[in-house]
């Protein structure tokens, strides 16, 4: 039986540890709570106050309009964007930082339907899985509803028997927001491509807690567009602008062919500030900027992303993934040992190699009021329909002694039926 002992020696010995120090928890500890829910909003790094106050102070209030120029804030969506990159497996300048993840997503499926009209005319269908995050579907149902395609949901397990002839883009989230599944992507990019399709992946739930590898051994597993959110493991804070990626030898095609993304606003033009009344493309991936940067949201987003690169000397991306899996690890067989008996079983994947950094539970009845409950008693979690509860494990922040702490609460919670009291059922907007 895994103790309580056991979890702070491995806090101990944690390599990462150290970088709990970065995060503003001051009032979570002071609240003891424990926070499982960064796979939906990451917690502050500390730098992010003071880095705001003086962009406010500083840079708006005293440099005005002229901080553009002189405080580099018309370069901070490709600044920023670069740093991402360094943790997707991408290059510099392929990447940029603009608008929200459902957005880009709308830019890259008009830009990947009109590469697959040029190309193979034929090709009509848009594949994803079925329990894909739902702005993914309704961004693609629109998308190919406009463009004459069709959009065809499949279950995980049937998405390679639609990999045929008749496919033009394969869309899918590499880690799945309900389940925590991972998909293999250099495989299933690999096996879109040998179909002849297009691949489009969503990294909202990987990027920051994971290697992502973008640029895969060859051609074959290379995506051709991605998109990601900046809010939860890169800490960026709410609504913080996504990013956007595009295949360089798509975005050098554009360049040649005077292809434009969909929504061309000013900050993709190639010279905004010339103000002329037609649009001409901006080189490379900055055509995939739309309207002005949200310049005090994107100075939140660097301080979160450079809390992730501070990972680099403790062993990176890899050392994260390590962790998370210690951790997501440690969750599951805390859960199983510790609530037998109350109807709750593992909804991912039982190996950690095939899921990313969270572990969903499934419970055929009343999963809302027990998350809640569970909420009430500091352990921070959430619910999504119809059954799932749902456990963001983020680890440069995450100790295992929290861990066990979670478990212990949630058995509570389930052995004194505290979740059956009616205010527990009442639902909130937000679940």
């Amino acid at each position: 039986m895994i103790s309580r002992a056991d979890c702070l020696e491995r806090d101990a010995a944690d390599s990462l540890g150290h970088l709990r120090s970065q995060f503003a928890t001051d009032a979570i500890d002071a609240q003891q709570l424990i926070y499982l829910d960064g796979n939906s909003l990451g917690i502050p790094p500390r730098t992010v106050a003071e880095r705001l106050q003086h962009v406010i102070h500083d840079e708006w209030a005293s440099g005005l309009i002229r901080s553009w120029n002189t405080a580099g804030w018309i370069d901070l969506p490709g600044r920023v964007g670069d740093k991402i990159a360094r943790l997707v497996g991408a290059a510099p300048s392929e990447l940029v930082v603009a608008d929200s993840t459902s957005a880009n997503l709308f830019k890259v499926l008009h830009a990947a339907m009109a590469m697959v009209r040029a190309d193979a005319p034929w090709r009509r269908r848009i594949v994803s899985e079925r329990r894909n995050f739902p702005t993914d579907l309704y961004i693609a149902d629109t998308v190919a509803r406009a463009h004459g395609f069709e959009l065809v949901l499949v279950d995980t397990g049937d998405v390679p028997s639609q990999l045929d002839e008749r496919l033009a883009i394969l869309m899918l989230s590499h880690v799945n927001y309900r389940t925590g599944q991972l998909h293999r992507m250099g495989d299933v990019t690999r096996a879109a491509h040998d179909a002849g399709g297009l691949m489009v992946w969503d990294l909202a739930h990987s990027a920051g807690a994971m290697p992502v590898r973008l640029h895969g051994d060859d051609d074959a597993t290379t995506p051709d567009f991605a998109v990601g959110c900046g809010y939860k493991y890169l800490n960026g804070g709410p609504g913080a602008p996504a990013f956007v990626w595009v295949n360089p030898r798509h975005t050098a095609r554009m360049d040649r062919e005077g292809w434009r993304q969909p929504l061309s606003g000013w900050m993709g033009h190639a010279a905004p500030f010339d103000f002329r009344p037609d649009y001409v493309a901006a080189a490379g991936i900055s055509r995939f900027l739309c309207g002005t940067p949200p310049i005090l949201s994107l100075s939140a987003l660097e301080c979160g992303v450079d809390s992730v690169i501070a990972a680099e000397a403790a062993g990176g991306l890899g050392a994260i993934r390590d962790k998370s899996i210690a951790l997501t690890d440690l969750f599951v067989a805390l859960v199983e040992s510790r609530c037998e008996g109350h109807g709750l079983a593992l909804a991912s994947p039982r190996d950690a190699g095939e899921r990313g950094s969270q572990v969903s539970l499934v419970r055929a009845t009343d999963g809302y009021p027990i998350v809640q409950a569970l909420i009430e008693r500091g352990v921070i979690g959430d619910f999504r329909g119809p059954d799932i509860l749902r456990f963001g494990f983020a680890p440069l922040y995450l100790r295992f002694v929290d861990v066990w702490d979670a478990v212990d609460r949630l058995k509570t919670v389930l052995d004194s039926r505290l979740w059956q009291e009616p205010r527990f059922s009442v639902r909130a907007t937000v679940t």
